[in-house]
């Protein structure tokens, strides 16, 4: 299951040990974009490179910049802009 963490406008998805136990949540996270409303900010915590995840949320029409943090610890960060993403 995906934890969400909302701060006013900004969705903040941290599966970091979802992805160290072995779970995909790509697919979640997806679900999870497509159904929130334009104006909302990803910010996205891996343990990895996701260029997957980078390729799908631009196929969704969102700009997507990904950092390394530290050892381990990506973050993407994306912005939805309109509704059919």
């Amino acid at each position: 299951m995906l934890d969400v963490k909302l701060e006013g406008n900004k969705a903040i998805i941290d599966v970091r040990e979802n992805i160290k136990r072995g779970e995909h949540p790509r697919g979640e996270i997806l679900d999870y974009v497509k159904q929130a409303p334009a104006g909302t900010i990803f910010e996205i915590h891996l343990p990895l490179y996701a260029q997957p995840l980078i390729n799908a949320l631009s196929a969704l029409g969102m700009n997507a910049i990904i950092n390394e943090l530290g050892s381990e610890h990506y973050r993407i960060m994306a912005v939805k802009i309109n509704e059919e993403a």
